[in-house]
């Protein structure tokens, strides 16, 4: 496949662009600053590229299968997190003009349903630093759901993700927090990019999230 990888050089973006190349998929890092990203491929394309610049962006994605969008404002005062839904506008108004029906945008947790009809951003247990990204990125998930053209994917990650082993080993979900026998939900930033690519290679979340967690 011909993946498009929007901030490739993040700690997920990078994973995910590491485990494409070595699975031999031909790789575009669309990055805002290059030099960040010093992964060194064969099949790896880095180029600047600025998402909410969706003529920019549908040039840079053309021809590609599908796109990953794995965009982070930044955490922490000052954060402009209503970018995550202009983000999620902006790309799949690019995919639609490059003719790109493929995009999986990673996404965050705290949408996931911990009880019937409650969100884990909504309790208050939930961190509440995190807590307006969090509702921007759910905002963001209503942007999806609401797009009939695209074959949309919304990968929402266990509470807690972090560097770790890549074991090829987890479970999958859809609205609901997968936990351990602890009550631990946990996934390394290696084991979500394999399901990245399980996904892509083998869709079977079309138009519609889901999770992961061990």
């Amino acid at each position: 496949m011909k993946i498009a990888i929007i901030g490739a050089s993040g700690n997920i973006g990078s994973r995910i662009t590491e485990e494409a190349l070595n699975r031999g998929h031909e790789v575009t890092a669309i990055v805002r600053h290059p030099e960040k990203l010093t992964l060194e491929n064969e099949s790896l394309i880095v180029t600047k590229g600025d998402v909410l610049h969706p003529d920019d962006l549908a040039a840079k994605i053309r021809d590609h299968d599908a796109v990953v969008v794995s965009y982070s404002p930044g955490w922490g005062p000052g954060t402009d997190y209503q970018r995550h839904v202009e983000v999620a506008e902006k790309v799949l108004a690019a995919a639609k003009k490059a003719g790109v029906r493929r995009v999986l945008n990673v996404g965050g947790a705290g949408s996931l349903y911990v009880a019937e009809g409650v969100q884990a951003v909504d309790t208050p247990e939930f961190p509440a630093d995190w807590k307006e990204g969090a509702s921007a990125q759910r905002d963001s998930l209503e942007v999806y759901r609401k797009e009939k053209d695209i074959d949309w994917t919304f990968f929402s990650p266990a509470f807690m993700i972090g560097p770790g082993e890549r074991t090829g080993k987890f479970r999958i979900g859809t609205e609901n927090p997968i936990s351990d026998d602890k009550g631990e939900s946990n996934i390394s930033y290696e084991d979500f990019s394999v399901a990245v690519l399980d996904e892509l290679e083998k869709p079977q979340f079309i138009k519609q999230r889901f999770t992961i967690g061990y």
